[in-house]
């Protein structure tokens, strides 16, 4: 049975940082690239990064996060995690990360949520003072 559990979301002062984590149970997510997502109440589900798969996939961060977050994995872990850093209130959402069985992110598509297959339940980051 495949599945996604995020964890690290919570309650952060602007400027701060957090660091997600999607831990992939039953499959190896070597050949996999996974994405991140968040959504904020009353908005559409937007495509925040996505790492391609191998040990040091390619990357790709929406504008509104680029310098901000990182994306990484640790395929021995099977693992994905994403660092996020200078914080602010537009970046509170429920984030979730999925997986893309194709394998390679792309800068055109990589935010399309209909080419992930599998998701997370989502863990709720809030970034207020």
């Amino acid at each position: 049975q495949v599945q996604l559990v995020e964890s690290g979301g919570g309650l952060v002062q602007p400027g701060g940082s957090l660091r997600l984590s999607c831990v992939v149970s039953g499959f190896t997510m070597d050949y996999y690239a996974i994405g991140w997502f968040r959504q904020a109440p009353g908005k559409e589900r937007e495509g925040v990064s996505c790492i391609s798969r191998g040990d040091d996939g390619a990357t790709y961060y929406s504008d509104s996060v680029k310098g901000r977050f990182t994306i990484s994995r640790d395929n021995a872990k099977n693992t994905v995690y994403l660092q996020m850093n200078s914080l602010k209130p537009e970046d509170t959402a429920v984030y979730y990360c999925a997986t893309d069985p194709y394998g390679y992110c792309s800068s055109s598509s990589y935010y399309s949520p209909h080419l992930y297959d599998y998701w997370g339940q989502g863990t709720q980051v809030t970034v207020s003072s």
